[in-house]
């Protein structure tokens, strides 16, 4: 049993508590939380330690939406607009895959432990990443994807899906999670999408779909025209949209599903994501590097739908650091007050992922997981409700990561 005593302590529950002088005593639960005197005097026998000065503690980060299999790219895929970006996908995706082993894979979750997430929501459409993910101590939501959108190839994309999921499960255990992801209304037959959630709903798993990334989405989903139109031509020339949005939204009745991105999404949209109990992984620097805009936070907040924090992959991110994901968050949404922002930035990368992910986690409070990371700041604020705030802007890397309990 150990008693780690701070300056701070970041419960992150629904009203977001702070703790000044405060602990938390755990095993591979947390045990208790609260002022550090009073821990002190009732868990006599624990392990204690004693933070230096201006230390936070709180729970590990929990990166809903990654893609790892696509961690070799620096420059070789185009930014600035979303089909000049898939373009370049589609053009590049071999070499990118031959460039990334598992090694590097490796390596890029090592980096992602070491800045304070414990959990990832990892995005897997090859398989390429199934062994470094197993093996990594992070806490791994392994969606295993289905794409396609050729009626005549369904039966094989089918069973290719099939094989990569059911090779996820055989390796399920307390820290990783099998789970399946639908890649989106505009790449995957209704057919396809309906087989494999089927299978996520008698498996009891959880799933995931981009929804409405980019406006030439929303156009060929509305209207079968625009940007992607033409890019559809080009691997059919009859092309037209599969499926409805409010269609596709359907197709995940029974889920709690993470859709992805969401910024084109219209209200009706978002009460059907709602009414489903969904929610939405953002992933503000992705958006703006592929030009897709930002996320109306507020308004995602107003149909009741729960926000998480991804990265998306380095295939439309210069990193992976959750850190800087909420720093460039802050300066994306300039219409929101600042320092509810910062909350609602930190609830999004705990508490709020652990509900979409269905886990025990992001909360310091008795009985959850004991995911906890501890931060130095260089300077504590003098006005506590800054601290939030100030956390974002001044971190990078944790000083110290608890995953069930044991340090790593």
């Amino acid at each position: 049993m150990r008693l780690i005593l701070s300056d701070f302590v970041l419960v992150c529950d629904e009203g977001f508590g702070i703790i000044e002088n405060g602990g938390v005593c755990f095993d591979e639960k947390i045990i208790a939380v609260g002022d550090a005197s009073e821990l002190l005097a009732k868990y006599k026998d624990a392990q204690v330690e004693r933070l230096s000065e201006n230390s936070v503690l709180m729970p590990g980060l929990i990166n809903s939406h990654v893609h790892l299999e696509f961690s070799a790219n620096v420059a070789t895929l185009k930014f600035g607009d979303f089909m000049s970006w898939l373009r370049s996908v589609i053009a590049s995706r071999d070499e990118l895959q031959s460039e990334c082993d598992e090694e590097m894979i490796a390596r890029t979750l090592q980096d992602i432990l070491k800045s304070g997430v414990t959990t990832i929501g990892a995005i897997s459409s090859f398989g390429l990443d199934l062994a470094p993910c197993v093996k990594s101590a992070l806490n791994v939501v392994y969606f295993v994807e289905v794409i396609g959108s050729n009626p005549a190839a369904i039966d094989t994309l089918f069973d290719d899906f099939k094989a990569r999921f059911y090779e996820a499960k055989k390796l399920k255990s307390g820290s990783f999670f099998p789970a399946i992801s639908v890649h989106s209304p505009y790449s995957t037959h209704p057919v396809l999408a309906r087989h494999a959630l089927d299978i996520a709903r008698a498996e009891g798993v959880q799933t995931s779909a981009h929804f409405m990334e980019a406006a030439c989405e929303r156009e060929w989903l509305d209207n079968g025209g625009g940007a992607m139109a033409e890019f559809m031509k080009a691997f059919n020339p009859h092309s037209k949209p599969m499926s409805s949005a409010k269609e596709f939204l359907q197709l995940f009745h029974d889920t709690k599903t993470l859709f992805v991105h969401a910024v084109q999404a219209k209200d009706e949209e978002l009460d059907i994501i709602a009414g489903q109990g969904g929610s939405i992984a953002h992933c503000p620097r992705s958006n703006a590097l592929l030009g897709t805009h930002a996320l109306d936070i507020a308004n995602t907040a107003k149909h009741g739908v729960g926000l998480t924090l991804g990265t998306d992959g380095l295939s439309s991110n210069i990193s992976l650091n959750l850190w800087d994901e909420m720093r460039a968050a802050i300066f994306t949404h300039q219409n929101c007050e600042l320092e509810g922002l910062a909350a609602l930035l930190l609830k999004s990368a705990t508490i709020n992922g652990a509900k979409a992910l269905a886990l025990n986690k992001g909360v310091l409070s008795e009985g959850y997981d004991a995911d906890i990371i501890a931060l130095k700041l260089p300077q504590s604020p003098k006005d506590i409700s800054q601290l939030p705030l100030q956390i974002i802007l001044r971190t990078g890397k944790a000083e110290a990561i608890y995953i069930g309990g044991v340090k790593r």
